[in-house]
């Protein structure tokens, strides 16, 4: 598995207090819960080209 790239993201409070508390209630971290929403979003949006891996996968319902 490649390594993920790593960068500071500066949120509000009450955004990151309600992304915590919804990341608890679909049982992953705060980060894999963003990472989940960014994914979910740009394929959404039709910009991601190609298929992910698998192991990009995880947390995909």
């Amino acid at each position: 598995m490649s390594e993920k790239k790593k960068f500071l993201l500066r949120l509000d409070p009450k955004l990151y207090d309600a992304l915590e508390k919804w990341s608890a209630d679909e049982f992953r971290s705060v980060n894999a819960h963003i990472e989940f929403l960014l994914r979910e979003a740009v394929r959404k949006s039709g910009r991601f080209p190609t298929r992910m891996s698998s192991s990009d996968d995880r947390g995909i319902r």
